[in-house]
């Protein structure tokens, strides 16, 4: 599967949210990612549904991942359902029935994803893969941008490499949490085709507004990275 980049928002300008998406998808972003925190099951609280919608009047038409760190989880799917998700992901902690979750996302049109907290085992997966899309795993413990990357990651990413070859199934594999330039090739060659990067893209913005030149700076940086991976 051919590597994909997908900016997380959390660490864009909300003062200027749509055109950052849009500089950063012109920069060469293959999607956009939301996380997306309620204050209970992660220590934060970031966006809803109605930056989503308000993204996609804007003319945002790219892929939305919507990670939902959020507890329950049920009422949000419905919301960002009709926001218009290209994928929603949760996590199985958070369900009080993943299956059924899973499902209701299914049905509603957008592909079902299912993340991995770094304390989470590959091995939850297994109960739940056939009604899954997607796997997150995350290489931070979620709640908050600009973490450092976890080494142990890389081994749980192997794990649930395995563990989707297994099902001869297409399942995509993302990794989030301190992905960068001088890490991104190791995620790589340890399984994941989806790179979830927050700070390490807009933070080029940190001191000015970017371009779309800008993001495109680091975004190819890390795909000379990738092609270099096995």
């Amino acid at each position: 599967m051919q590597p994909l980049i997908a900016p997380s928002i959390l660490s864009a300008n909300f003062a200027r949210l749509g055109q950052e998406v849009e500089d950063v998808l012109l920069g060469g972003a293959d999607r956009v990612h939301f996380d997306v925190m309620d204050s209970h099951y992660v220590p934060n609280l970031s966006v809803g549904p109605l930056v989503l919608r308000s993204l996609r009047k804007h003319g945002i038409a790219a892929d939305v991942d919507v990670h939902l760190m959020t507890k329950p989880v049920d009422r949000l799917i419905g919301e960002f359902l009709e926001a218009d998700a290209s994928t929603i992901i949760i996590h199985p902690e958070a369900s009080e029935h993943p299956h059924r979750s899973l499902s209701r996302i299914r049905e509603g049109g957008a592909k079902a994803g299912l993340a991995l907290n770094p304390g989470t085992s590959a091995t939850a997966l297994e109960a739940l893969l056939e009604l899954t899309d997607v796997v997150l795993v995350m290489a931070v413990n979620p709640g908050f941008g600009g973490q450092s990357f976890i080494p142990s990651t890389l081994t749980k990413l192997r794990a649930v490499r395995q563990l989707v070859a297994a099902s001869e199934r297409e399942i995509p594999v993302q990794v989030d949490g301190g992905i960068k330039v001088d890490n991104i090739a190791a995620a790589r060659a340890a399984g994941a085709d989806v790179f979830v990067a927050g700070s390490a893209i807009f933070g080029v913005a940190a001191k000015a507004p970017c371009r779309a030149d800008d993001y495109r700076t680091v975004i190819d940086a890390m795909r000379t990275q990738l092609a270099g991976a096995s």
